[in-house]
């Protein structure tokens, strides 16, 4: 598993979604408060509904900007707290694609994506290589 991670939320039917065809997800929503994390954090990033990039480590990292500690486990998924912005959020069991278990910490950077790197959809795609950018 990496290290960094990197997915490319993106605004669809008034939800926060992502794909990751790596791990089978495709419009995996973000609910219960993650949502309202992610549009109090992307309001300084243009057409952030078409897609930013959100990294996230349960290390931290160059560049990060936001904590989330652990706080408890609730049906299948699991709520984390973030002091800097007093906000909590509950993320799916789709953390388990990135995370063998719910890491005691996430570490987050919000920005956005590089123009040159992304399909005229907002989505990501594969170069000629057939790498993933």
């Amino acid at each position: 598993m990496n290290s960094i991670i990197a997915i490319h939320p993106y605004k669809t039917e008034g939800m926060w979604v992502f794909d990751d065809p790596a791990v089978g997800l495709r419009q995996e929503p973000f609910v219960s408060g993650a949502d309202a994390i992610i549009d109090r954090m992307v309001q300084s990033i243009p057409n952030a509904e078409s897609g930013f990039t959100l990294l996230f480590s349960a290390n931290p990292f160059p560049g990060f900007q936001l904590e989330f500690e652990w706080r408890r486990a609730e049906l299948t998924g699991n709520w984390y707290y973030c002091q800097a912005l007093e906000m909590e959020g509950w993320l799916c069991p789709a953390l388990f694609k990135y995370f063998d278990s719910a890491p005691a910490k996430i570490y987050a950077q919000f920005r956005a994506k590089d123009a040159q790197r992304v399909a005229g959809d907002g989505h990501q795609r594969a170069s000629p290589t057939g790498s993933r950018r």
